[in-house]
């Protein structure tokens, strides 16, 4: 699909961006640029990759001039830039807009303007049903880019992708809790019976590679994925590094969600399953008001939303062997000091 194409990856420097690089310099892609504001993570990315297809660009998705230079020539975008951090949202939810919706704007009018192909949009679980103002600016995100799908149609293919927790990414609980353990330190654990669904790094490009093939405008694609309890995962860390190290129930954080939900009721009612993935198709509905207010549709009430409480879940020892298969556990039983 990538040979003699030129890919760009907007916040090419973090978890996700790492992951698709590492994936597509295997292709033939003619060049792959990295995008991002981070010099010094751009630099590191720099003296790790040696291949002179990588390219890397410095900007912000707020400044949509500098997205134009990094789109010129493009055929397919991966959207990964974003603030991603629930706390740092909460206390700058305007920052989060600027970030997570007008700079989405501003790399989709870019893409448009380039006649890029294809652009994948990165999204979250915390963008159904939102409670917290980085869900809400995912949200937006989402609708600002089914929205773009529709004018652009098959000229510009826009379509998003879901995740739920991608494990070890960035910020997140498994080197935390690791982390924790090394220092001999008790588990900080929000709510034992809180869950998350459990997804890998290379599960979550995979999804984005299943859009680029299979997406249609405006679709929204999510994985199927098991999710375990906080205290499950507690657990099956303290099982593999042989620690019996406490938990500390610190209660439920600001913004925090009891499980996560990867679609609504209303998608899953319409939702096309397509074996790993499930796909919800754009609604292309005109501004028919009666279609809001006259009528409804009955399927809706008898479905359930897809959510980390009622998908499958997993045992402390299935935990353990998803856990095994990750780097970041690797180097660390290998005594490597886990520092972020």
């Amino acid at each position: 699909m990538f040979d003699q194409e030129m890919l760009l990856i907007t916040g090419g420097t973090g978890t996700f961006g790492n992951a698709v690089l590492e994936r597509c310099v295997g292709t033939g892609a003619m060049e792959i640029r990295i995008f991002s504001r981070d010099e010094k993570k751009q630099d590191d990315m720099r003296g790790r990759w040696a291949d002179p297809r990588i390219k890397f660009y410095i900007g912000d998705v707020r400044n949509e001039q500098s997205l134009k230079d990094a789109m010129a020539g493009v055929d397919f975008v991966f959207h990964a830039a974003a603030l991603k951090q629930v706390p740092s949202c909460e206390f700058f939810p305007i920052e989060a807009v600027r970030t997570n919706v007008l700079g989405a704007e501003n790399m989709l009018n870019a893409a448009i303007a380039a006649g890029v192909k294809r652009v994948i949009v990165l999204s979250t679980d915390k963008a159904v049903y939102p409670i917290n103002a980085m869900g809400m600016s995912k949200a937006m995100m989402e609708k600002l880019s089914v929205a773009k799908s529709r004018v652009t149609n098959q000229h510009t293919v826009i379509c998003c992708t879901r995740y739920g927790n991608v494990m070890a990414s960035r910020g997140s609980v498994v080197p935390l809790f690791i982390r924790q353990i090394q220092a001999d330190q008790p588990l900080t654990v929000t709510d034992p019976h809180m869950t998350r669904f459990m997804m890998s790094i290379d599960g979550a490009v995979d999804l984005v590679l299943w859009a680029f093939e299979h997406g249609n405008p405006g679709d929204i694609f999510v994985q199927k994925a098991p999710a375990a309890t906080i205290e499950t995962l507690a657990q099956a860390l303290q099982q593999i590094f042989r620690v019996t190290t406490p938990a500390q129930v610190i209660g439920t954080r600001h913004g925090e969600k009891l499980y996560e939900t990867l679609l609504t009721r209303e998608e899953m009612a319409v939702a096309e399953d397509m074996g790993a993935y499930y796909r919800v198709a754009a609604d292309n509905r005109d501004l028919n008001y009666g279609l809001y207010f006259d009528k409804g549709r009955s399927e809706v009430s008898v479905v359930e939303d897809y959510n980390s409480h009622n998908t499958r879940r997993l045992s402390v020892d299935e935990m353990v062997e998803m856990l095994l298969s990750l780097d970041i556990v690797k180097r660390a039983l290998a005594g490597e000091k886990i520092d972020e």
